[in-house]
């Protein structure tokens, strides 16, 4: 449904998940005006998207869903939520792999030698800016692009200005939303990869793949 939505057989990020899911949320809503058959197909429909939602790597599209430049305005995700979607984009800037979860300590508080450790060297680093953490406030004041730009070009423009920050965005934003567009490339590999035609090597192969696909889209 997804795919269909956000550009029918063209290739869709999975950072259009979450819009997509808060869409369906709003769009779901049971309203006094629906009749009985409406509201129970809505109840049906939310608690299967429900069920699906606690499955789905949450975090992962969080960060896709902002450093995807349509929709880096966060409007899908509560305003509570926000701030650290923000914090763990700057943490991977500096090569950091924050916990999704906060650890359980058995000794939460440190020792009072290293808590004063810590105050006296707080002043003179942790209040200094860095330059991961103002590439992440020049891009959030960055205008949002529009809804039928591609976010991958857009990145490629942007290559020079945001540096490591375009690198991460093609990790996170070169993962499809659905595993259609796979699925139809291995049933196409499949009618080519025949027993009669089992000596085809992987470059003539890839080329029948690509030529097949140009056809299709000169139809």
């Amino acid at each position: 449904y997804i795919t269909e939505l956000l550009g029918g057989d063209k290739y869709v990020s999975c950072s259009v998940v979450l819009p997509a899911l808060c869409h369906l949320q709003h769009a779901m809503n049971i309203s006094d005006d629906d009749p009985a058959y409406i509201v129970r197909f809505k109840a049906a429909f939310i608690k299967d998207l429900n069920q699906r939602r606690e499955k789905i790597n949450l975090e992962w599209l969080k960060v896709a869903t902002a450093l995807d430049p349509r929709f880096k305005d966060l409007k899908c995700l509560p305003r509570a939520e926000r701030e650290p979607v923000w914090a763990k984009l700057s943490a991977l800037m500096k090569g950091e792999e924050p916990a999704l979860q906060p650890l359980r300590e058995e000794n939460p508080e440190p020792p009072k030698k290293k808590t004063a450790l810590l105050l006296m060297g707080s002043d003179s680093e942790s209040d200094e800016e860095t330059p991961e953490d103002s590439t992440v406030e020049r891009y959030k004041v960055e205008s949002s692009a529009s809804l039928d730009q591609c976010p991958l070009k857009w990145w490629s423009e942007h290559t020079a200005v945001y540096g490591k920050m375009a690198q991460i965005a093609r990790k996170y934003l070169g993962t499809p939303a659905t595993i259609v567009p796979c699925e139809r490339l291995f049933s196409l590999a499949g009618h080519i990869v025949q027993k009669r035609r089992a000596c085809l090597s992987p470059e003539n192969v890839n080329k029948l793949v690509c030529l097949s696909d140009w056809w299709k889209k000169e139809k």
